[in-house]
């Protein structure tokens, strides 16, 4: 009876039928697809670039970088809810995907929180408001209010998509200061950015490693960061909430999840790469040069975050009066 139970054990191997768990402890076994709502050049494209290289050292496997650039990061946070729940599609959402566009959008086609498993929040990171300085005289925010006030209707702002934080700080600005812009949506960060350094847009909200070089050799101008605090990659540049507007705060955050229903085991293994990942100095100090709080949260610290993102947006995307046409 017992070579007969262990025949059929060695069948049931060689026909590859293996329990989960053995599966699950055998992840990854090929290469993790890691897809961002933005285009190439962007501060998540940026990000995703930095974090692969050391979680393909923790995963002893190849992460690909996949750009799917759309609807505030909407458009990669559908393809990996119905992705294979199985680790190797994952997501790098922006609180445009997780908890903006909730209220953004009549039909986001996805919840935020029932259909990603979280693995970890990656970090905060502030929106600078920066101009062309050949297309405005400003130099502080006080000014720049004053300029645009005196030329109501003239102004057109930019960012790197509708319904991101960097959109947002521009709509919640036009509340709070009482100022007339039209904003310019684009298709990411980099876009943006080539638009203000041509002149095309005078004014952009986006986040601020993209624009370091520029804003050294003076073809683009530092107005005011969007966060509570400064931050140190331009410690210089003063907050709108010390400017005049306390408890002005519009920052972009980044975390990692994926599809619903992805074995436990599989996610572990998900978050145990990222934990080693953000704990690396190399990793962490790469981050916070690209002006990155990091946080490196566990799993369950995620989902509570993303909770509490969405209730605070919508007031935000409320008293804006923000939408998608």
């Amino acid at each position: 009876m017992k070579r007969a139970i262990f025949a059929a054990g060695l069948a049931a191997l060689s026909w590859g039928v293996v329990p989960e768990r053995a599966v699950a402890q055998q992840f990854p076994a090929k290469p993790i697809t890691l897809i961002i709502g933005f285009a190439p050049g962007g501060p998540s494209d940026v990000m995703a670039r930095i974090l692969t290289r050391k979680m393909e050292e923790s995963l002893k496997q190849t992460v690909v970088i996949e750009n799917r650039a759309g609807a505030g990061g909407g458009i990669a946070a559908n393809a990996v809810a119905r992705a294979a729940p199985d680790g190797y599609t994952i997501l790098l959402a922006t609180g445009s995907s997780l908890a903006i566009n909730v209220s953004l959008y009549k039909n986001l086609g996805y919840d935020p929180e029932k259909d990603f498993e979280p693995i970890s929040l990656v970090g905060t990171q502030t929106n600078l408001l920066y101009t062309h300085p050949g297309s405005v005289p400003a130099k502080t925010f006080a000014e720049f209010v004053a300029y645009v006030k005196a030329n109501p209707g003239k102004f057109t702002f930019g960012s790197g998509g509708i319904g991101t934080p960097a959109h947002l700080a521009g709509e919640l600005l036009k509340v709070e200061a009482g100022i007339e812009m039209t904003h310019a949506p684009f298709r990411g960060t980099g876009q943006a950015l080539q638009s203000v350094i041509g002149g095309h847009v005078p004014v952009a909200f986006n986040p601020p490693s993209p624009l370091l070089p520029h804003l050294e050799s003076g073809s683009l101008r530092a107005i005011a960061v969007t966060t509570l605090q400064r931050t140190p990659t331009l410690p210089n540049v003063p907050t709108i909430a010390e400017s005049g507007y306390p408890g002005f705060d519009a920052a972009t955050w980044h975390a990692l999840v994926a599809p619903p229903a992805v074995p436990k085991d599989v996610l572990a293994t998900l978050h145990k790469a990222i934990r080693d990942t953000l704990n690396d100095a190399a990793t962490r100090k790469a981050l916070t040069d690209l002006g990155v709080d990091v946080v490196n949260s566990s799993p369950e610290q995620l989902r509570a975050y993303i909770k509490s993102e969405i209730p605070k947006w919508a007031k935000v995307v409320k008293a804006s009066g923000a939408k998608v046409e």
